[in-house]
This record gives structure tokens, sequence and C-alpha cells, in this order.
């Protein structure tokens, strides 16, 4: 069963930054997916930003600009920088990874922004 665990979150002024981590138990060289999602309270679950194997990228248009998806493979992280936070950045941010066909999914990390 692969793991992952989520860090970085916290509680941050608006404007500030924060680099969100995500280490997995098992290899990520070959994911073929890796994405971080948000889910507000009350709201359902997003994409924030996903990076394929190949390095290509998406971002939500909420964060395009804001922020940047990256891994590094040698220490099965992935990780999410977001600049410029907003009160509407507030959720739990979720970890999610594709491996030989299988998801797995973290237990989320909080970031909270106030103003």
């Amino acid at each position: 069963q692969v793991q992952l665990v989520e860090s970085g979150g916290g509680l941050v002024q608006a404007g500030g930054s924060l680099r969100l981590s995500c280490v997995t138990s098992a290899s990520i060289f070959s994911a073929n997916y890796m994405g971080w999602y948000r889910q507000a309270q009350g709201m359902q679950r997003e994409l924030v930003a996903s990076i394929t194997s190949s390095g290509g990228t998406i971002y939500a248009d909420a964060v395009k600009g804001r922020c940047t998806i990256s891994r590094d493979n040698g220490k099965n992280t992935s990780y999410l920088q977001i600049d410029t936070l907003k009160p509407e950045d507030t959720a739990v941010y979720y970890c999610h990874i594709v491996i030989r066909g299988m998801d797995y999914w973290g237990k989320g990390t909080l970031v909270t922004v106030y103003s």
C-alpha cells in the first residue's frame, strides 16, 4: 500500500506564501501523474495543479500565475508552491498520485489564509 503524507500547511496572512510537500512511500519515478487538490469547507474537491512524468503541468485558473507544482523523483516527493495567498485559498490540500494505474491519496494538510 502506497502512503502519501502532506506537510507544510498552516495559518498564513493574505499575500504570503506556502510550500506544501507530499512524501510518497514508494518510488514515484514511474508515476504517470501527480496532483494537488483542495477542498474548502462545504465545497467539492477540486484540482489545483498536476504534473506528469514528462513534466507537463496543468493549473487551475484560480491559482494560475501564483502556483508552481514540481516533483523530485529522487526524494519521492512532490511540491506545491503557492504565492500571493488569498483567503479563498483556504482549504484542505490533498496530494494525489497514480502509479501503474492505481490511485493513491494523502490525508491532507490544512491551509488557512486570513486577511
